[in-house]
Formats: structure tokens, C-alpha cells, sequence
């Protein structure tokens, strides 16, 4: 078989079947990783920043669209109202009140620091204008907020619901603003709280599933036909081997009789 398998006549064909099936691996291969691609979250157009009253209004929930906007608002920070959000990535959240002018606040997360009392953590005076994206309210986790007591000044989630009792006399536009950048820029800057860019979620194209499918299946029976192939062309080398020998008996027999004679 194997004087077969390496017979110089037969090194086409195995070029040819290596070649198939590296073709079909890398189209099926190709097709799979399309058919990944679309189940992860698609990034979806990002409008410019546009004024937070537009998104937010009082006693008002945001909407689904509203989300993860990119957001502008001028005010002045309330310093007896400033927060610090435990238990996040990094350390904690600086959270402020911004005072929009209009009898309303929003909560803005101003950036992250490792500790109290870190220089970052000072409020800028008079009025800022801070750009950023919009979020919902965070959810909140009333069993860690009665496990846990906090030091005063500490919360564990940006929630509307909760600084309205955190902030008497405040009313707040929903949702809480993640600051990008603020004008006048801080003396000390704290370090950003990363937001990811708006995306909606992917669907599985599973057309591209099977499409990879059939690629791979194309390989298999190329495997097959290979063997088929090479397994006819080695019966037909032993079949040619042997004729020889029958012809030279029929010749002995043929020889004997006619000596009978």
C-alpha cells in the first residue's frame, strides 16, 4: 500500500487533495469566525454631545434611547453634597451634585480615586461645564447596604431613589452623568471611570454556522475520495503484478500439451 501511496503517478493527485482540504479548512474557518462576530455587541452610531435638559427633564425617567448618551451640563458643584461610591474597581467614585441653575441638580460622577481624602477629590469652584455620558440609575443592593455600614459620606450605588433621602431638598433629573472632561479642567485630575460606547446587542448568524459546516464537510469527503482513490490505484497495481505470473503458466500448459502430442 504504501509503495502505492508514494508512487511518483499519484503525487497530483495528492497535491490536489492537500490543497482542497487547506482551501476548505480556511473557508470554513473564515465562515465560523463570521459567524462569532455577529454575536458579540455591535457598535452602534455615537451622536455628539448634546445639552443634558434635552434627556433628563424633572420628574422624569430617561429613556432607553437616552442611555449612554453623550451629554453637556453647566452648573456649579454643591460641596456639602459631595459623595464618595465604595466598593468600585480601582477604589472609589467621586460623586458631586451639580447645581444646574434652574432648581435642579444631577448627579455627576466626577472621576476615581484609590483613597479618602486624595487631592483629586477637591471640588472646583463657580460654575464648570462638565461633558459626559448619561446612565440610568443604578439598582439598589439593599441586602449589601444593610450588611455593610459605611462611614458618613459613603454610598454604594448612584441611585436616584436613594440620594433624594442622602441629599434633603434636592431635586435630582434621573439618571447620573459620567464625566469625559470638564471646563474649567480640575487642578488635580482624578482618574476616569472607563464608560463603554453605546452598542446593541448581536444575533447569531447561523447561516454562517452552517456555511462552516459545509466547508468542513467538503474536507471530509475529500478525505474520502482521496482513499478511494488511492485504494483502487494500488488493486490496480497488484492485479498488474500478478497477470505476469498467470500468463506464465498458461504458456507452461500450453507446452506440456502440445509435447503430449
Amino acid at each position: 500500500m504504501l509503495r502505492t501511496v508514494f508512487s511518483s503517478r499519484l503525487v497530483g493527485m495528492h497535491l490536489v487533495a492537500i490543497a482542497a482540504l487547506v482551501a476548505f479548512g480556511l473557508l470554513g474557518r473564515w465562515q465560523l469566525g463570521v459567524f462569532e462576530d455577529s454575536g458579540r455587541p455591535q457598535t452602534v452610531s455615537d451622536p455628539p454631545a448634546v445639552a443634558l435638559a434635552t434627556l433628563s427633564k424633572p420628574g422624569e425617567h430617561i429613556t432607553r434611547a437616552a442611555t449612554n448618551r453623550k451629554v453637556t451640563a453647566e452648573g456649579v458643584f454643591d460641596p456639602a453634597r459631595s459623595l464618595l461610591v465604595a466598593g468600585r474597581e480601582g477604589g472609589f467614585w467621586l460623586l458631586d451634585s451639580l447645581d444646574l441653575g434652574d432648581g435642579t441638580q444631577v448627579p455627576v460622577v466626577r472621576g476615581r480615586v484609590a483613597r479618602p481624602g486624595d487631592p483629586a477629590a477637591a471640588l472646583p469652584q463657580g460654575k464648570v461645564t462638565v461633558t459626559g455620558r448619561l446612565l440610568p440609575p443604578e439598582q439598589v443592593d439593599s441586602l449589601r447596604r444593610d450588611v455593610r455600614t459605611l462611614p458618613a459620606g459613603q454610598v454604594l450605588s448612584v441611585s436616584t431613589a436613594e440620594l433624594i433621602n442622602v441629599w434633603p431638598g434636592a431635586r435630582l433629573r434621573d439618571g447620573y452623568v459620567v464625566a469625559t472632561a470638564q471646563s474649567p479642567a480640575p487642578a488635580v485630575a482624578a482618574d476616569p471611570v472607563p464608560v463603554t460606547p453605546p452598542s446593541t446587542p448581536g444575533e447569531f448568524s447561523w447561516r454562517n454556522l452552517a456555511y462552516a459546516a459545509n466547508w468542513w464537510i467538503f474536507g471530509v469527503f475529500t478525505i474520502f475520495l482521496w482513499f478511494h482513490y488511492v485504494r483502487d490505484a494500488h488493486r490496480t497495481r497488484v492485479r498488474e503484478e500478478r497477470e505476469p505470473e498467470h500468463d506464465g503458466d498458461a504458456d507452461s500448459v500450453a507446452l506440456s500439451e502440445s509435447s503430449m502430442r
